[in-house]
C-alpha cells in the first residue's frame, strides 16, 4: 500500500530542527567530541588574532559574538548535522505513506575501519573493526523492495518474515512512481523500530498509521449460501481453479525463515 501524503503531514513527519534523538544521535562518540573541540580551539583562535589584527576594536562586540558562537560549537554542532540531514529529506516535495512486509531478515559481519599498530616484534599489523549488522529487506504486492542495514539491536530478533512493515518513502514525481530515499521502518507487528539514524517523529507516524488503517474500506465477506431443497450429496463441487501458464505466471513465494547467523 502507497498513500501520497500532504505536505502538511511530511512536515510534521521529518522536522526541521533537530529532535532529541537525533541530537543524541549526532552527539557521537568521545573522539567526535574532541574534534569538536578542537574546531571551536581554533576557531576562536583565529576570531581573536585574525580579526582584532584586522579590524581593531571597531568590531569588539561582533568579535566578542563570533568568539562565543565559535566556542560553543562543540555543543550546537550536533544540532546542525542533524538538521542538517532533516533538511535533505524535506527538499523532496512528495511524500507518501508505504506498508508492506518483511521479506527476510540476517545478520551480517560489516567492515566499519582499520586501525594499524606494531606487535611486539615490530611488525606492522592491520585490525580490523567490523561490527555485527541487521539487514531487513522489505517489499509489497507491486514488486517494490528496498533493504535497510543497522546496527544490530537485541529487539531485532522478534522480527520475522511476513511482518507488517511501514515506513515513509520520498519522491521528486508527484505520482510516487521512483522513490528516492526511505526512512526507518517501523515493524507494526512487533512494534519495533529499525533504524540507522531517526528520520521521524514516531508517536505522529504511528498516529497517521492508525488514521489511514481506520480509513481503509473494510474487505468484503464471501456468503455463503446453502440451498435447503439440496441435501450436501448432489452440490456439485465447483470447477477447480485453472492455474495461469506462460512467461506471466507467477509462483506463490515462500517466505524464508530468518537467518540469524553471520553470513
Amino acid at each position: 500500500m502507497l498513500v501520497p501524503l500532504t505536505r502538511e503531514t511530511f512536515n510534521s513527519l521529518i522536522p526541521r530542527v533537530a529532535t532529541g534523538p537525533q541530537y543524541l544521535y549526532c552527539w557521537g562518540n568521545f573522539s567526535d567530541l574532541l574534534r569538536r573541540l578542537l574546531i571551536s580551539i581554533v576557531a576562536v583562535a583565529i576570531i581573536v588574532l585574525f580579526l582584532g589584527t584586522l579590524f581593531g576594536e571597531e568590531f569588539g562586540f561582533f568579535r566578542f559574538f563570533l568568539g562565543i558562537v565559535a566556542g560553543l560549537y562543540w555543543l550546537w554542532g550536533p544540532v546542525f548535522l542533524a538538521s542538517r540531514r532533516n533538511w535533505e529529506c524535506r527538499k523532496f516535495p512528495y511524500a507518501g505513506f508505504w506498508r508492506g512486509e518483511v521479506l527476510d531478515v540476517y545478520v551480517s559481519e560489516e567492515l566499519v575501519g582499520k586501525k594499524e599498530t606494531v606487535n611486539s616484534r615490530g611488525d606492522l599489523v592491520v585490525l580490523e573493526d567490523r561490527e555485527r549488522r541487521l539487514n531487513l529487506e522489505v517489499g509489497d504486492e507491486t514488486g517494490f523492495t528496498t533493504v535497510l542495514q543497522v546496527p544490530l539491536q537485541r529487539n531485532h530478533q522478534g522480527i520475522l518474515p511476513g511482518d507488517v512493515a511501514e515506513m515513509l518513502v520520498l519522491s521528486s514525481r508527484s505520482d510516487l512512481g521512483r522513490i528516492a530515499q526511505t526512512s526507518d521502518i517501523y515493524i507494526a507487528t512487533s512494534k519495533i523500530w529499525v533504524s540507522d539514524y531517526p528520520y521521524l517523529q514516531r508517536d505522529a507516524f504511528i498516529e497517521v498509521s492508525r488514521r489511514l488503517q481506520s480509513e481503509e474500506p473494510p474487505r468484503p465477506r464471501r456468503s455463503r449460501r446453502r440451498d435447503n431443497r439440496a441435501s450436501d450429496e448432489s452440490v456439485e463441487p465447483s470447477p477447480k481453479r485453472r492455474e495461469p501458464r506462460g512467461p506471466t505466471a507467477r509462483q506463490p513465494r515462500i517466505p524464508r525463515q530468518p537467518r540469524w547467523h553471520d553470513e
